[in-house]
């Protein structure tokens, strides 16, 4: 089952973004649903302070999950 991304979705890049200054696996949140399949996720600095936003194609992007989820 393909989870839909959803605002305060906590995410990780599935691709460089080098203009933005992300590497592939840095984790983010959904803050804004720009368009649709194109996310605003903020990244965050070791101390909480934003670091970068960026806007996010939905293909760029894993949903991280952190409950359990039955597998068929």
């Amino acid at each position: 089952m393909k989870h839909t991304i959803q605002l305060l979705d906590v995410v990780a890049l599935t691709v460089d973004l080098p203009q933005q200054g992300l590497r592939i696996g840095q984790v983010g949140t959904v803050v804004e649903i720009l368009a649709d399949g194109v996310f605003e996720i903020e990244f965050l600095s070791e101390d909480g302070a934003t670091e970068v936003m960026a806007a996010v194609p939905a293909g760029n992007l894993l949903v991280l999950q952190y409950t359990s989820s039955k597998v068929a």
